[in-house]
């Protein structure tokens, strides 16, 4: 236990909860959150799946992290460093653009609410580059898993502040006043962006000439892992089931004839609290079991969970279902994604760590985006079981290249 306080009651720990909170804040917001909006106002499922294009710049933001990487804010550099004022400057971005998707209307406009959705994510794929190295570079290696674990637990609670906190707000107030609350909220992420260290950044060569040095360098450095493409197909891979699944939850709960008030109350208030426990049961087995042996177990649970909704789609309404689906699948997720984020930490190399993490986290955005697009137009096709048994199956190729990979 004193072993347990000592680890994650260290200050920059610490700090990574509120970090983490900012950056998991717009997820909900362009995803789960949208998602029940748009089944509220009528649109197809065809279309919400869809919608999850809007996460492009989430899987494309390897494409500007050179410029994140190494672009100095006149004024904001010299007063908080490169890494914070990129993470201020991408903040009040999230602000304004938050408030112009609370502004739309999906049922009137669809394509402006797309622009702006596109826009939240935009930011907030700016501001996951700068966080993702900035966590990097202020802890030791030792402390990955412990910070992969403090952060996941600021994301989904930055998560269930967007997704059960709008839902419970969406039930008293329209949807623009939701997400002028939810931008409001971003102010949180600013306190602790001016609160947070400076981080030592490991000089680099001489600067001959930009783009090599932040472009193509660290894609370079990066292929000189041995089998670095198997790895880069993993890091696609091992999330796509998950991902498949996720995007047609909420079309799915409502159908069933689930009220708002359960979904806040059993997908997220106690779903927080299941992945919660897994985070940090996945970053105690990163520091017991090593990495690898962590992502296949946690792979195995993840598929499992998959097969839970199948059984919820056959039961149909029945909270205890419900609940019990929830809570394998948050806490399964929350182990993955600790053992996940802490291998991608161990990727990157310390000179690179913002281009490095922005092409690896964003490889694994493609199964949450561009691949997971496919799932509504599943489902439309497949009925509701036989959906969740392909997720899973979809699921079963990353688990076994665990097993792979650790040799």
């Amino acid at each position: 236990m004193s072993d347990f306080f000592k680890i994650y009651f260290n200050k920059r720990i610490f700090l990574l909860v509120f970090l983490g909170a900012a950056s998991g804040l717009p997820l909900p917001l362009t995803l789960s959150t949208l998602t029940i909006w748009m089944a509220e106002s009528g649109v197809s499922k065809t279309a919400i799946g869809l919608f999850a294009l809007a996460g492009m710049p989430y899987a494309l933001k390897f494409l500007w992290a050179p410029v994140v990487d190494s672009l100095k804010i006149p004024f904001l550099t010299n007063l908080l460093g490169r890494r914070r004022a990129w993470i201020l400057i991408s903040q009040a971005m999230l602000i304004f653009s938050i408030i112009g998707l609370g502004l739309s209307s999906p049922s009137v406009d669809p394509m402006m609410t797309g622009v702006m959705a596109l826009f939240v994510a935009f930011s907030s794929a700016t501001q996951d580059i700068v966080l993702d190295a900035y966590r990097v570079e202020i802890l030791e290696e030792h402390q990955y898993g412990a910070g992969a674990a403090s952060f996941v637990f600021g994301y989904r609670l930055g998560m269930l502040i967007s997704g059960a906190g709008a839902l419970y707000l969406a039930t008293y107030f329209n949807w623009s006043v939701v997400y002028f609350v939810m931008a409001f909220v971003v102010f949180a992420g600013m306190v602790a962006t001016f609160m947070g260290p400076r981080p030592h950044v490991l000089p680099s060569k001489k600067r001959t000439h930009w783009l090599k040095e932040s472009v193509i360098d660290p894609f370079v450095d990066f292929t000189t892992r041995h089998n670095w493409w198997f790895i880069l197909l993993f890091v696609v891979a091992y999330k796509l089931g998950d991902a498949l699944a996720g995007i047609m939850s909420n079309p799915f709960y409502l159908e069933l004839g689930f009220e708002k008030i359960d979904i806040a109350n059993i997908t997220k208030v106690f779903g927080l609290a299941a992945t919660l426990i897994g985070g940090f049961i996945g970053g105690s087995m990163v520091g017991r079991y090593g990495i690898y042996k962590s992502l296949f177990i946690c792979g195995i649970l993840q598929m499992a969970s998959n097969l839970m909704f199948a059984v919820l789609a056959v039961t149909g309404k029945d909270l205890g279902i419900l609940t019990l689906t929830i809570g394998v699948e948050n806490l399964s997720g929350g182990m993955g994604t600790t053992a996940f984020v802490a291998y991608l930490s161990m990727l990157c190399s310390k000179q690179y760590t913002a281009t490095q993490y922005a092409l690896l986290s964003a490889l694994a955005s493609i199964g949450r985006t561009m691949l997971s697009s496919s799932g509504g137009a599943l489902a439309d096709t497949l009925n509701w079981p036989l959906f969740f048994v392909l997720t899973t199956l979809i699921a079963l190729p990353g688990v076994l290249m665990v097993k792979w990979l650790r040799k």
